[in-house]
């Protein structure tokens, strides 16, 4: 039986409840950073009760005054228990109050730290989310959390009072009425280890199905261009009609447990209530107490059953608090990237803000998560006031490649960084590329990156102290000025959601102006000319190559039109960067 006892303890340790006081010590984290305030709710909670015993016991005198079982002073007595009512109301009302703050505040400071945790969360990590399931988490979760910190520790200690000072005070008028308390608990206690079970059940599959719902609901909205282009309305309509059945279902099936815990529960209750109230009837027709004696004893004994009730309510906030830690604890728990070179990197960018710094990476591996590899052993190079190409066919690792440079996935094997002090092929400094490095570069991916609101506040997202003057230039750089210069409002007209207003080429063409206004050592075009004709793409990569500014670019491309212009050539072939000669570039510009 011993070693029966020690497996079963065993198990409980090293399953649900070891999470949940790991996911506990993380929320406490967050709550502990109040500790004052928590403090000072639950002392309000502490004196509202004492209060409200002292009402009961006013409340039970003046019953006995007016029933003629003893003498007092009727109008003394009532006021009394008035200013102890006011009283109660504004304590309520204050711990209302410092609830909300706190709540507030926990909410608002869990929620910017986990929106800055996911920002420096392992790029490829983070990948495997859906965005829809990582706004849920954001909101939702936190909110569950701060919602209910409150309803832990000081509640747990205000209901514990509440509990044991109210038994006692029936213990000490009458012990017999404090058996009536107790009738209820054995049921409570039998079904609090199922209820757990499926409260955390319950609480996994309500947040995996609104993560599913906001998910679909977000790339519908994303992409209403696209379901309009292929007329794909009705299927819309009815895969969101599946959604809410299968969730409206499933909050039924929760709604159907908890009528049933209820009805039992409640139906304890009114026994134990009415059994209650059969007792003090007899003790009152016995002579053993007074009417006020026993209409006290029936609140008390409401108020025992309710705090006990209250007691058993916070299980199932607990379960919610943690499930929503954990399913935060998965992001911020995700691997996170290394900023600690922030200064070094500043000190070299400004050591070489004149000459530049150029890019090498040699011998480089990289393989996805998944085991596919797509570079082994590439090697290549770009400097200062150069255009470098990277070509090849779609998906042979263009954007990968710079995904790497950027840092957003790692190098496995090899060298890469960025260099400065050249002399020769050999250079004075080298840093590793890291996260930090990223403060060297600019980039600009595939497809719309515009942000909602007008150009000038797009260009100083990069910027916030540019000129409008710095931002004409850029423009006219990227010649996206001569279609500015015509709306009405210039560098103040607003762009939509989605760089909406605007066409691909003229959002390429401003989103290239916003990465030179930063005016970083390093430029990355993604495919960020495909939506321009060749004359305006081989227009900006002159212009960018003209430009006085030390800078180095490197820019992918299908189309191999400009590559005649570029003072490289890489194609992506069998995992390697291959420099192409003239006569290959050539080539592949005839037979385009």
């Amino acid at each position: 039986m011993k070693e029966k006892l020690k497996f079963i303890f065993s198990r409980i340790r090293a399953g649900r409840l070891q999470e949940m006081r790991k996911q506990i010590r993380w929320i406490y984290g967050y709550a502990k950073r109040y500790w004052l305030a928590m403090v000072f709710y639950t002392a309000l909670g502490l004196v509202g009760t004492v209060i409200g015993l002292i009402t009961s016991l006013v409340s039970k005198d003046l019953v006995d005054i007016i029933t003629g079982r003893q003498t007092g002073e009727v109008v003394k007595t009532f006021v009394t228990m008035i200013v102890l009512n006011v009283v109660t109301t504004l304590l309520s009302m204050l711990s209302d109050y410092a609830s909300t703050w706190v709540s507030m505040r926990v909410d608002s400071e869990i929620k910017a730290d986990i929106f800055e945790k996911i920002l420096v969360t392992d790029w490829e990590s983070l990948t495997n989310y859906h965005t829809g399931d990582l706004l849920t988490r954001w909101s939702s979760d936190a909110s569950t959390i701060s919602s209910g910190v409150l309803s832990f520790i000081p509640n747990t200690i205000i209901y514990l009072f509440r509990f044991i000072s109210t038994f006692a005070m029936v213990v000490y008028h009458d012990w017999t009425f404090a058996l009536f308390a107790f009738l209820g608990m054995p049921v409570s206690l039998l079904l609090s280890k199922t209820l757990m079970r499926r409260m955390v059940n319950n609480n996994k599959r309500s947040a995996a199905m609104a993560a599913k719902m906001s998910g679909f609901n977000q790339e519908a909205f994303s992409n209403i261009q696209t379901i309009k282009a292929f007329d794909l309305i009705r299927l819309y309509i009815a895969n969101l009609k599946q959604l809410q059945k299968d969730y409206i279902h499933m909050k039924l099936d929760f709604q159907k447990m908890s009528m049933g815990t209820s009805l039992l529960l409640n139906t304890v209750g009114l026994v134990v209530s009415y059994l209650s109230y059969g007792w003090g009837i007899y003790r009152v027709w016995s002579g053993a107490i007074s009417y006020g004696t026993m209409t006290m004893f029936l609140g008390l004994s409401g108020q025992l059953t309710g705090t006990l009730h209250n007691l058993t309510s916070l299980v199932p906030g607990v379960i919610g608090l943690t499930t929503s830690a954990g399913r935060l604890m998965d992001i911020v728990e995700m691997p996170r990237e290394d900023y600690s070179d922030d200064d070094l990197v500043l000190r070299f960018a400004e050591k070489h803000r004149e000459e530049g710094v150029s890019l090498r990476l040699d011998q480089v591996k990289y393989a996805y998560k998944t085991g596919t590899l797509v570079f082994d052993g590439a090697s290549m190079k770009a400097d200062p006031h150069e255009v470098v190409a990277l070509v090849g066919p779609s998906g042979e690792g263009k954007t990968t490649m710079l995904r790497l440079l950027l840092s957003l996935i790692p190098a496995q094997d090899g060298m890469a960084a960025v260099c400065g002090g050249r002399k020769g092929e050999t250079f004075a400094d080298e840093i590793p590329l890291g996260p930090s490095t990223r403060k060297l570069f600019s980039y600009v991916p595939q497809g719309n990156t515009m942000f909602s609101g007008t150009i000038a506040e797009n260009m100083r997202n990069v910027k916030e102290d540019a000129t409008d003057q710095e931002i004409e230039e850029v423009l006219k750089m990227a010649c996206a000025w001569e279609f500015v210069e015509k709306l009405p409002d210039g560098i103040n007209s607003v762009i939509k959601e989605r760089g909406g207003g605007f066409s691909e080429g003229q959002a390429q063409r401003l989103s290239i102006a916003r990465a030179l206004l930063r005016k970083s050592p390093v430029l990355l075009l993604d495919e960020a000319t495909s939506a321009l004709d060749v004359a305006t793409e081989r227009k900006v990569l002159k212009n960018i190559m003209r430009d006085s500014y030390p800078r180095t670019c490197v820019v992918t491309t299908h189309r191999p039109t400009v590559l005649n212009i570029c003072n490289r050539v890489y194609a992506i072939r069998d995992r390697k960067c291959v420099l192409l000669n003239e006569d290959e570039i050539d080539r592949m510009v005839r037979d385009f």
